[in-house]
């Protein structure tokens, strides 16, 4: 490298005094010789600004040690957290600069050393029923590269559900689902996850008027993001700290405010956190099942064979706080030939006896270069009566978004074009 640049430089030597030489002679005299001066090349230095801590996502006790770490005194602190709290989750500004109570010097501090800026929406589709679908891009964390993922919104009569992924790509390789196929960049965080609710609630226009006579306070109905399902991309579980901590902030009554009734948590099946997550987060469970065997669900969810069946169910009876006033989903995709037939529906209603459930019939959705077909539509009603027949609740849902590829399991972004070694510095 060095003897390149003193070759770079000795080149451009020779060019400047070849014009020179060639300037003088106009007059056609002979070329003398000049002295070939090595020069170094001195490259610019590129000066990255340093990345700052994000505030949205905080815990209100993280939040507090980040105003003492800009000088505010002890005995303002709770009340200045109190100020934060409302400005992000109740009145959902972006800018420090919109904190009218809050001084202009603690306004520039804060400015400094933190952010509280919105993801990038690189993308936004609607679907002809209505379903929203986001692409948002994250900055880069660390050494890695900026980052992308897909969140969808669902409104329907009397309720909005937000569907929120969790990591950027999935490690769990289902074979039925699109967003299996994307390999792992890295875990979401909390700042991210939040982040995908605040700008849902940006884009419906479901924060409050900041001018209103109520002062911005939240409506109690009509709110347009009504329900969360951590339904989108990656596994849930295999983010348990990120996700539990983003979703203390949704549900926190003096911010967002979701109900945890209103919030539920969809994984494949991580046997070990699920009573964590009855415990810890207090949301729904829902549970991606789609086979009543474990040499089937060993192929369409390849977790199954860490955890099978019947651990997994296990854990379902177990799960805190499970009755028949807050019953466990299973989610049940209908693969034609594959899982639809009425002896798997008998199965399945005898696989879940003893378990207060809602079993959710999913059309499959197809995405490009699946080996697998949606059952006939026939074929699903059949397999939901028999279902509906044993006691259980099994809607057959209405695929929303397939035409712009944001109906379940059909996500998936654009951070897959990333090398492996961006991956790996991206903290995959």
């Amino acid at each position: 490298m060095a003897a390149r640049t003193a070759l770079e430089g000795s080149l451009m030597a020779v060019s400047i005094d070849f014009a020179h030489a060639h300037d003088a002679g106009a007059a056609r005299e002979p070329l003398v010789p000049v002295a070939i001066v090595p020069m170094t090349m001195v490259r610019p230095q590129v000066v990255t600004e340093p990345e700052r801590p994000h505030l949205v996502g905080m815990s209100r006790e993280d939040l507090g040690a980040a105003l003492v770490a800009v000088g505010v005194p002890a005995k303002q602190v709770r009340m200045r957290v109190a100020q934060l709290w409302h400005w992000l989750y109740v009145r959902g500004v972006s800018d420090f600069g919109q904190m009218a109570n809050v001084s202009r010097d603690l306004r520039t501090k804060l400015s400094d050393a933190y952010t509280i800026a919105r993801p990038e929406v690189v993308d936004e589709q609607i679907s002809v029923d209505g379903t929203r679908k986001w692409l948002f891009r994250f900055p880069a964390r660390g050494a890695g590269r900026p980052v992308e993922i897909e969140t969808v919104y669902i409104p329907e009569e009397g309720r909005g559900t937000l569907c929120v992924s969790s990591q950027v790509g999935c490690t769990l390789t289902c074979t039925f689902c699109h967003t299996g196929t994307q390999r792992l960049v890295r875990n979401l965080t909390p700042d991210e996850i939040v982040g995908q609710v605040m700008i849902a609630r940006d884009r419906l226009g479901d924060f409050p008027d900041a001018d209103t006579p109520e002062g911005g306070i939240l409506p109690s109905e009509g709110r347009l993001v009504s329900n969360v399902v951590m339904m989108g991309m990656g596994e849930p579980l295999y983010n348990f700290d990120h996700v539990k901590q983003a979703l203390a902030v949704v549900s926190d009554g003096e911010g967002l405010a979701l109900s945890k009734r209103r919030i539920t948590l969809s994984t494949s099946g991580v046997v070990p956190m699920i009573a964590r997550t009855g415990e810890e987060m207090g949301v729904g469970l829902a549970i991606s099942l789609h086979a009543v065997t474990d040499d089937l669900r060993d192929v369409l969810v390849p977790i199954n064979r860490k955890y099978p069946l019947a651990q997994l169910l296990d854990a379902c009876r177990t799960y805190p706080g499970v009755s028949n006033a807050r019953r466990i989903t299973f989610e049940y995709v209908m693969l034609k030939g594959v899982n639809d037939s009425l002896g798997e529906a008998k199965d399945l209603v005898r696989l879940l006896r003893g378990i207060p459930a809602k079993i959710n019939l999913i059309p499959f959705n197809p995405w490009p270069g699946s080996a697998y077909e949606c059952s006939d539509w026939d074929q699903i009603e059949r397999f939901a009566d028999v279902v509906n027949q044993a006691g259980y609740a099994s809607p057959i849902r209405t695929p929303r978004g397939r035409d712009i590829f944001a109906a379940c399991g059909q996500l998936k972004s654009e951070s897959e074009r990333m090398k492996k070694t961006d991956r790996m510095a991206a903290g995959a």
